[in-house]
């Protein structure tokens, strides 16, 4: 790393506890349905749509990084990118690149329709999604069906993910380094436009986005499992 590049903040607090958290839910969802604990299934599920609700609405009133509008750009924008990396290689961003930020968008689409299906589908034996009872017998089996599928089409899109992850590490863009620490080391000139350009929320407002998801999402749904616990 060359001596005149300086740490600047890309990379808020609640941006990271929601990348790595979801990374751990998602592994506690796939155990709990491969060893049969559905019990648990459920309660991991609840906490997905807490830490999917949360992001959905980070992603609107959030820091700058993690607004949408700061990552989703038109197609065509997306396409000079990639002409542009071709031309000069790759080259450090704040926040997601173009092409990062459809993969957000990609996997976050994915696995809120995996969310919503798990919501209508049943194991036909003990467990029924709360809102089982809405739909008929045949629209469930058939959700459940996709719910199943749909999971490895989340695994495909993760394996891109970390794919694109690994061509940037050995390129010396460390994405994995910035997102656990928050911060990137670019230029001096860089870190100005940086300063100039990101701005970042107070960490109590995600402190209470999250509590205000975290009350309603289990005071109505897991209340009935932690019951039976």
């Amino acid at each position: 790393m060359r001596a005149d590049h300086i740490k600047v903040k890309v990379w808020d607090l609640p941006t990271r506890v929601f990348h790595w958290s979801l990374v751990l839910v998602m592994g506690l969802l796939w155990w709990s349905a491969e060893s049969g604990e559905m019990l648990w299934h459920q309660i991991f599920a609840y906490s997905l749509l807490v830490l999917i609700g949360f992001r959905l609405l980070w992603g609107l009133i959030g820091s700058e990084t993690a607004r949408f509008s700061h990552f989703v750009h038109h197609p065509r924008v997306v396409l000079d990118y990639i002409k542009e990396k071709r031309a000069r290689g790759i080259t450090p961003v704040f926040g997601h690149n173009p092409i990062g930020g459809y993969m957000v968008i990609a996997l976050l689409t994915m696995i809120s329709i995996q969310l919503v299906t798990g919501l209508f589908a049943t194991d036909e034996v003990f467990t029924e999604g709360p809102l089982y009872s809405f739909v008929s017998e045949a629209t469930s089996g058939l959700l459940t069906t996709f719910h199943k599928l749909n999971f490895n089409l989340i695994l495909a899109l993760s394996a891109v993910h970390i794919l694109a992850v690994i061509v940037h590490a050995l390129k010396g863009d460390k994405l994995v380094a910035a997102m656990v620490s928050g911060y990137r080391r670019v230029s001096h000139q860089d870190a100005l436009a940086a300063e100039s350009e990101l701005t970042f929320m107070p960490l109590w407002v995600a402190l209470v986005v999250l509590l205000l998801l975290a009350v309603l999402v289990f005071g109505y749904l897991i209340w009935p499992i932690v019951q039976v616990l």
